[in-house]
């Protein structure tokens, strides 16, 4: 589920196998084939970025996440106009790039905010109730009037030993709570860094069992959670 902060409040789901406005946006230009260099106009700088990846793995096809990455940095998401102009670095083809970028949850193939919170929702995240903390900065989006930002769930992000946590802004910061959506937002709001210290990368930043403190549970009462196939998987906040 996604909430875009904004304008527009309601959830948006799903994409389909080439970004929206495809057509309008390239001439109608066949996606199965490779961009002529002769045609195709890419900004020095998005240019120079996406060869420097290229040249870092042994095959040009493995650098297309990092290269869409890339592309997305510049743009705020994976436009039509953008995998063309990554699909002609790389002289692959846009479809293939549209596959990546379709397939992968940190790849945006429809205008979003310039800034985005994404709470993992995964198995350990889950578990320590983040829904509860998505359900809350939803919340704080709305009461303070957030604009210009993407929140949403994400399945996996890999930072099970931070759960439950979010990657804001790339920031991988946790372990969150509901009480700290309110800051979050706010930050965002201010053009400010949320939770500083609180982060991967900080340079006082310390998980809870290394300042010597237990990882919080969440506070609120659990339920088992019974499996599809039957039996119990485990407890989740309810």
């Amino acid at each position: 589920m996604t909430f875009l902060a904004g304008p527009e409040l309601e959830p948006r789901i799903g994409s389909a196998a080439l970004p929206p406005g495809w057509a309008a946006a390239t001439a109608d230009r066949d996606p199965h084939v490779v961009p002529d260099p002769a045609e195709v106009a890419v900004p020095e700088d998005l240019r120079a970025e996406v060869e420097e990846i290229i040249a870092r793995y042994p095959d040009r096809h493995s650098a297309a996440l990092p290269a869409l990455g890339a592309a997305q940095r510049r743009y705020g998401w994976c436009s039509p106009q953008a995998l063309v102009e990554v699909a002609c670095v790389m002289q692959v083809t846009p479809a293939y790039l549209a596959a990546v970028a379709t397939f992968y949850d940190m790849l945006r193939t429809q205008p979003s905010g310039r800034r985005y919170v994404y709470v993992c929702t995964s198995v350990s995240c889950h578990l320590r109730n983040a829904r509860a903390v998505y359900e809350a900065l939803v919340e704080a989006a709305r009461e303070q009037g957030l604009e210009d930002c993407e929140i949403r769930e994400f399945e996996c992000l890999g930072a099970c030993d931070m759960a439950p946590m979010a990657s804001i802004d790339g920031r991988y910061v946790g372990p969150l709570s509901t009480s700290d959506a309110a800051a979050i937002v706010a930050a965002l709001r201010n053009g400010e860094t949320p939770l500083p210290g609180r982060a991967l990368g900080d340079s006082d930043y310390q998980l809870p069992w290394q300042r010597g403190e237990e990882h919080p549970l969440p506070a609120e009462r659990v339920r088992p959670h019974v499996h599809p196939a039957g039996g119990v998987a485990g407890e989740v906040p309810e």
